[in-house]
């Protein structure tokens, strides 16, 4: 069969295709890498429509990146997806998923164990970069943490997708009144790509 085999240049003509296809034109140059990276994670160009960057989000990630925040993730399945080569400081990848206290937290409050993940890691939230590909109640149960107290993360990609609580829990870090600095795509898709995806971006940005 004929087909392009070359890696650069599948990337390259992908990105050409991102380019020509997408109105990127209402994105800054460090938001506009990671919408690429986004749209090529999924084939999709509109999300440029539905996406949503606080003020110097891109910029905050690169700095948080840079000086050595850890990424916490909610689900492995970001984790397995971020490069860690391309990291900047050797930056620690965190997931409380499977950790005792998320379970406990989980049975106690009848609720996620990714909410309880999330819990479970709360001495490591301050300053980091927090990247949610799955669970809405993720972003739900971090932004309660951050309303009653918690250290501010640097950023949060906010990523959850689904059809319970996903839009909800987007919208609710999009009209939060804490000066959050967040990443996230409006409505029902989402996924660990996406997280993933928004997380080698920023990592890639560094290197330019």
């Amino acid at each position: 069969m004929d087909y392009l085999k070359d890696p650069k240049a599948i990337y390259e003509k992908s990105f050409a295709s991102i380019n020509s296809e997408a109105d990127l034109s209402r994105f800054s140059f460090d938001e506009r890498e990671i919408v690429i990276r986004l749209i090529h994670s999924c084939g999709m160009v509109d999300i440029v429509d539905d996406l949503v960057f606080s003020s110097g989000a891109a910029k905050i990630g690169k700095n948080a990146l840079k000086n050595g925040a850890p990424i916490i993730v909610d689900v492995n399945m970001v984790a397995k997806g971020i490069i860690a080569r391309k990291l900047p400081a050797d930056n620690e990848v965190i997931c409380g998923l499977d950790e005792k206290a998320a379970y406990t937290f989980a049975k106690e409050n009848s609720c996620t164990r990714t909410a309880g993940g999330i819990e479970a890691v709360r001495h490591r939230l301050g300053g980091a970069v927090v990247a949610i590909g799955n669970a809405p109640t993720a972003v739900f149960h971090l932004l309660e943490m951050i309303e009653k107290g918690l250290v501010m993360p640097a950023l949060i990609l906010g990523f959850p997708v689904g059809f319970v609580g996903a839009v909800e829990s987007k919208q609710a870090l999009i009209d939060n009144r804490l000066d959050i600095a967040f990443i996230t795509l409006k409505g029902r898709r989402g996924g660990s790509a996406f997280a993933a995806s928004a997380l080698n971006a920023l990592a890639a940005g560094l290197e330019t």
